[in-house]
């Protein structure tokens, strides 16, 4: 029987200084994308509750006009939180416990994966904790409050783990294993996912290239590129395995994110150029709560860590001494520290215009994501070049390193809490308030020719009124259409609306919605959703505002149903997921049957 391992007991225990802000009443309003998490759970909850078990569209954006934002956003870090609300909690404290767990796990992860290769639970340990007290991942949660991107950070070790598998010890299990790991971290964030991909790549490549060598040593046999290939498939049929498992997300995303506005993340402030770090931004232990600028004087921390990067100087000794084989592994991760902060400074600007780099960071020092994992599997070497215990032995220079570790980053393990944000409690209207004193949540589609500041269903809100329709009413010859809104038989909804109309003749209604694909119109049986048939959606070219059309047919007491429908990759993305998660677990229990059957027979 395993004994189980202190170190990773004493894990969780060092970890809770980093979460211990989170326990505090409020919450970290100010926080770059503070309101940003919150909302984006009240949003995705609207469409929950609205029948959506895979909300695409977030209803209340750009003051009402909604956008799209579940269709190209990774939503995983919003199941999480919704799967909270739903228990009882709060928008507030579901989003604080998330954070809270993402620390906690993404420590854990990385003690996994060091361990696995080290044989070293003393490494492990310090590997781990530098991962969760790397400043940037402080910054991550309490100065930007970025949930998705710190939801990702589980991932990366633990993919980093499946892909070791998958070249040292290939399997059909290890290829099951890996690819719902892939899966989700993209599923948790998509840009994060794009970054780390390339350094996959990179660590699978170094794998395969020093296995073969380290196998040539004894066999005396050079490799040739058919046994390279073939030592590569396993990996890469773990990473169409995630990329199939995730496709109902990947495909429309990827397909789709053509039709929405990205110019006004792109441009002006969001220009790559404007934030390149310094070099000794890497090493400056100044602390802030503000925003990255143009120049050297921002308002925030790009360190590395201070004693995170001695430690990696410290993986030095482990390199010359090559304890337990793990040299070429120090090597990479050595490298990969090297080449990443190269990437954050201003000098690889022109590495940045050659490889479009800015389509999947935006920020350059962005990359501290990367550098976080490097450096954190680096702090775990310096355990290996002493004399070690028993490797469950508790050890005081371990535990020495780790109170390091801690105390190092302990100062700024701080948020900036507050009771309640300006705008008033978690609401649509809140949310409306939020959008005009910041500027913020207001996405559009590549159909707007205007982003508005305002909006006919923020006039409502703002009055205390409720919203009944979207309808435009002064396109409507009242004359001519009569218009009944039904609000207690399913009439307006987060993903669209139903009401009942007579039109002498046929007309067309403007709804205040966004164009985006997927809006379809339906005449329905009465009181009931069963659809009689389908009407012409479209937009018209000269609508500034880009909004959808709906072509109604002149009757009596006809039925109207508008609503937010799949679109053929989403189609296709439901149905390759499906079929992956199928594949996968019909990979995985393979061998059970015949496994029961020769127990069976040995009873």
């Amino acid at each position: 029987m395993k004994r189980f391992d202190p170190y990773l007991i004493l894990l969780l225990v060092f970890s809770i200084f980093a979460i211990s802000p989170l326990f505090a009443p409020g919450y970290f309003w100010g926080a770059h994308d503070g309101r940003h998490s919150v909302y984006f759970l009240f949003e995705f909850d609207r469409s929950i509750q609205d029948g959506i078990l895979y909300p695409r569209w977030a209803p209340d954006y750009t003051f009402g006009y909604g956008y799209p934002m579940f269709n190209i956003y990774a939503p995983g870090s919003l199941y999480a939180s919704e799967a909270l609300h739903l228990l009882g909690f709060d928008f507030v404290t579901a989003t604080k416990i998330v954070f809270a767990l993402a620390i906690l796990l993404s420590g854990l992860a990385m003690f996994g994966f060091v361990k696995r290769w080290t044989e070293s639970s003393q490494a492990a340990f310090l590997s781990g904790l530098a991962y969760v007290y790397m400043p940037y991942h402080i910054a991550d949660v309490y100065v930007r409050a970025a949930l998705a991107e710190s939801v990702a950070l589980i991932f990366l070790p633990l993919t980093l783990w499946g892909f070791y598998e998958t070249v040292m010890r290939p399997s059909r299990r290890t290829v099951v294993v890996t690819a719902p790991l892939y899966a989700a971290m993209m599923f948790s964030h998509n840009g994060v996912t794009l970054l780390f991909t390339i350094v996959l790549g990179a660590w699978v490549l170094f794998l395969i290239l020093a296995e073969f060598l380290r196998r040539a040593r004894f066999t005396f046999r050079v490799a040739t590129f058919a046994q390279l290939v073939r030592m590569g498939l396993p990996a890469l049929a773990a990473l169409a395995l995630g990329l199939g498992i995730v496709a109902i997300f990947f495909i429309p995303a990827v397909l789709e994110y053509q039709y929405v506005r990205t110019d006004q993340w792109l441009g002006n402030y969001y220009d790559y150029t404007n934030h390149f770090t310094y070099l000794f931004q890497l090493f400056d232990p100044t602390w802030g709560f503000g925003i990255s600028k143009a120049g050297p004087q921002d308002d925030m921390s790009f360190q590395l860590g201070v004693v995170p990067v001695l430690l990696a100087i410290f993986a030095l000794v482990a390199v010359i001494q090559n304890p337990r084989d793990t040299r070429r592994y120090w090597l990479f991760f050595l490298a990969l520290t090297g080449i990443v902060a190269f990437l954050m400074l201003g000098a690889s600007a022109a590495v940045w215009r050659i490889v479009p780099l800015v389509t999947f960071a935006q920020f350059p020092w962005r990359l501290l994501t990367l550098t976080m994992v490097s450096l954190a599997v680096l702090a775990g070497a310096i355990a290996l070049t002493q004399d070690q215990p028993a490797t469950h032995a508790l050890s005081l220079p371990t535990l020495l390193l780790g109170a390091l570790i801690v105390f190092g980053s302990f100062p700024y393990v701080r948020a900036q809490m507050i009771g309640e944000p300006q705008e008033g409690p978690v609401s649509v209207l809140g949310l409306f308030r939020f959008q005009q004193s910041a500027g913020e949540m207001t996405g559009s589609t590549a159909w707007v020719k205007e982003i508005p500041d305002w909006s006919p269903m923020a006039d409502i809100y703002f009055a205390n009124k409720k919203l009944k329709s979207r309808i435009d009413y002064t396109h409507i010859d009242e004359a001519n259409v009569w218009i009944g809104v039904l609000p207690n038989f399913a009439g307006l909804r987060a993903n669209g609306e139903r009401i009942v109309y007579h039109a002498q003749a046929d007309t067309t209604l403007t709804f205040n919605l966004f164009y985006y694909p997927g809006w379809r119109a339906y005449l329905t049986k009465p009181q009931t959703t069963e659809i009689i048939r389908a009407l012409p959606v479209d937009v018209d070219p000269d609508d500034p505002l880009g909004r959808i059309r709906v072509h109604i047919p002149a009757g009596q007491e006809q039925w109207l149903m508008v609503r937010f429908d799949d679109t053929p990759p989403r189609v296709i993305g439901g149905w390759v997921s499906a079929t992956s998660l199928l594949l996968a677990l019909g990979l995985l229990l393979w061998d059970v049957p015949r496994r029961f059957g020769r127990t069976k027979n040995a009873g």
